[in-house]
């Protein structure tokens, strides 16, 4: 068990992840719990880093910053997804290593696996074949990130977890055509259409693609059970195991939303990986599993979205 008052910094609190991850440890009674922004705290900085485990001398970390976006920001800025998730990456956990860090968790992304991958996904398909070209870059940093953890276990014995979690959605999400992911941009298309009184609303590719979601307030769960429960530095999949087509889900929002008019295809845009679902046996087999189910997690999401709309 992690003691109450127990120094836990967790980086990237501002984002959809970090703030699930922050709402659920002070849920949990923990009162020492240390946030930075970015203004205060940029984690690509070396030396700010640096300054900041030697000053606050956090017990545990758990790194939920990156910088983050759909297909399009992916296929554009690969070099910076690249390069900055590896610079926040190696800054946060050697110098957690460095400063004597009693756990560090970082979480990575289902997207390091190769784009051919059987289905279900198991752990063990890692650098088994080429990634999805779409989000190559990101993908790439997600695997660095994960083996500096494993390597500084395996070399000098640093107690890192690595969670890697399917797509993420829900609370304090991205709904910028930019940097949104499938869902939330989904939801934003629907709504709009239903309150702009459109009769078509345009999805990308052809919606055969397959995704797996998992509500980040579940994510932020299994970050709490696995930091007190798992202590190997093998990476474990974090996920619902089951997925559903983009068509499908994209219907399923038009439902919620009570959106009734037609829905377009855009063939030219790309699909991503065909399919990607993954296997959850080991985190299931330790005793974890969701709670939220896509319906009422995307109903969540669409309140959300109608609450925050006059402000994006």
């Amino acid at each position: 068990m992690i003691d109450k008052n127990a120094k836990i910094f967790i980086a990237g609190h501002c984002g959809m992840v970090g703030s699930a991850i922050l709402r659920k440890f002070e849920a949990e009674g923990y009162i020492n719990l240390i946030t930075r922004t970015r203004e205060e705290l940029d984690l690509r900085r070396q030396e700010a880093v640096e300054q900041f485990y030697a000053a606050e001398k956090p017990e545990y970390v758990i790194a939920a910053a990156a910088r983050v976006g759909g297909i399009d920001a992916n296929l554009k800025h690969r070099a910076e997804f690249l390069l900055e998730n590896t610079q926040i990456q190696n800054n946060l956990i050697y110098r957690a290593y460095l400063n004597g860090v009693k756990k560090l968790c970082f979480l990575g992304s289902s997207c390091i696996y190769p784009a051919a991958s059987p289905q279900p996904i198991r752990e063990e398909y890692l650098l088994t074949g080429p990634l999805e070209p779409t989000n190559e870059g990101y993908a790439l940093a997600k695997i660095a990130g994960y083996k500096l953890g494993y390597y500084l276990h395996e070399q000098y014995g640093f107690n890192v977890i690595s969670l890697m979690p399917c797509n993420l959605y829900g609370t304090n999400d991205h709904f910028d055509y930019e940097n949104s992911h499938v869902l939330s941009a989904l939801v934003r298309r629907f709504c709009d259409a239903v309150d702009s009184g459109a009769k078509t609303v345009i999805c990308w590719g052809t919606g055969a693609a397959r995704r797996e979601f998992l509500h980040v307030d579940d994510l932020a769960d299994a970050v709490y059970f696995l930091m007190e429960k798992w202590e190997r530095p093998e990476f474990i999949n974090v996920g619902s195991g089951v997925d559903i087509s983009i068509r499908e889900l994209a219907g399923l929002i038009a439902r919620l939303t009570g959106f009734a008019g037609g829905i377009e295809w855009d063939h030219s845009k790309p699909d991503g990986m065909l399919r990607k679902c993954m296997d959850v046996s080991k985190i299931t087999a330790a005793g974890w599993k969701p709670e939220v189910s896509l319906e009422d997690g995307i109903t969540r999401l669409i309140a959300e979205y109608r609450k925050r709309k006059k402000d994006i």
